[in-house]
C-alpha cells in the first residue's frame, strides 16, 4: 500500500477549495500529503490553505507562482517535484472527494498502470447548495441529496453507486476510454518523472490526456475506475477556454499519438 501525494490544482476559487479540502480532511486513508498547485491565486486562497494546515495532521504544501495567464502545466510540474511520496493522485480544486477516495486509489494502485477515475459534474443550483456539513456527513454523495437539490436524472448517477461489486462491473463494461484525467487520476511518481511530467506548451484542453498518451507510449497501461472512485465536480464557467488553445493542444496530442513520443522536451526538465 503506497504512501500518497495528492496534487490539487487551483486558481482563485477559495470557497471551492475549502469544500475540497474538507473532503480530504475526512479521508479514511491517512497516509498522504497534499500539494496545492496554485496557478497564481490571491491571498484568500493562501488563507484557506493555512486554515487547513492547522486543522489536519497531514502536510499541506502550497506551490504558487505569479498569475501570468493559464500556466497550469508549469505549476503542476513544480508540484510534482515537491512531492515526497511514491504514488501521486491528481485532482482539481473544484472536485470534492468522498471518504473512501484515497483508500480506493491506494488499494487499486498497480505497478505498470495508472488509474483513470471519474467525476460527477453537478449544475450550479446543486453546487451552491452543498455546505461544509454536507461534505462531513457525506450527504452530498447521496443520489437523493443531489436529485432533491436540482440535478436532473442521468447516466452520471451510476457513479454514486455504493455497491463496490456493481461499481467494478460497471467499470469493466463502460465504453468510456481510460484516459488520464487531471481531476481524478493516479500514477506512480517515477512513471510521471520518466515521461517528464506535463507538457508546458499546453493550455486548456486535453493537457492531462496528452500526459496519459505518453505514459501509454512508455508501456504504462491504464485501469478504469470511474465508478469506483468519483469526485463531485462543482459548477463553474471557463473564461480561459478558447479555440486557439484547444486547436494547438489537439495538434500536440495528435503528434504524441502518431510519433509515439514517450518524453516531452517541455516538461519538468527542459
Amino acid at each position: 500500500m503506497p504512501s500518497i501525494s495528492v496534487i490539487i490544482s487551483t486558481y482563485n476559487k477559495p470557497k471551492f477549495l475549502e469544500k475540497v479540502l474538507t473532503g480530504y480532511a475526512h479521508q479514511s486513508f491517512k497516509d498522504f500529503e497534499i500539494i496545492i498547485a496554485d496557478d497564481g491565486s490571491s491571498e484568500e486562497t493562501k488563507n484557506i490553505i493555512q486554515k487547513f494546515n492547522r486543522l489536519i495532521s497531514q502536510d499541506i504544501i502550497h506551490v504558487w507562482h505569479k498569475d501570468d495567464g493559464f500556466r497550469k502545466c508549469k505549476i503542476l510540474n513544480e508540484a510534482i517535484t515537491k512531492s515526497a511520496n511514491e504514488y501521486l493522485v491528481f485532482s482539481d480544486g473544484d472536485c470534492i472527494p468522498n471518504r473512501q477516495f484515497l483508500a480506493t486509489h491506494n488499494s487499486l494502485a498497480k505497478t505498470g498502470y495508472f488509474l483513470s477515475g471519474g467525476h460527477f459534474p453537478i449544475n450550479e443550483k446543486v453546487s451552491d447548495s452543498i455546505k461544509i456539513t454536507d461534505i462531513k456527513s457525506e450527504d452530498c454523495f447521496n443520489k437523493s441529496f443531489i436529485f432533491k437539490n436540482g440535478q436532473p436524472l442521468g447516466k452520471n448517477f451510476f457513479k454514486l453507486i455504493k455497491n463496490s461489486f456493481l461499481a467494478k462491473c460497471l467499470d469493466q463494461i463502460t465504453p468510456t476510454r481510460t484516459t488520464f484525467n487531471g481531476n481524478n487520476s493516479s500514477a506512480w511518481r517515477n512513471d510521471i518523472i520518466l515521461v517528464n511530467g506535463f507538457d508546458e506548451r499546453m493550455e486548456y484542453g486535453g493537457l492531462d490526456c496528452e500526459l496519459g498518451y505518453r505514459l501509454n507510449n512508455n508501456g504504462i497501461k491504464s485501469i478504469q475506475i470511474r465508478n469506483r472512485a468519483t469526485v463531485i465536480h462543482l459548477y463553474h464557467t471557463r473564461p480561459y477556454k478558447n479555440e486557439k488553445a484547444i486547436k494547438k493542444n489537439r495538434l500536440i496530442r495528435q503528434e504524441t499519438l502518431s510519433t509515439k513520443i514517450t518524453k516531452t522536451d517541455y516538461g519538468i526538465t527542459k
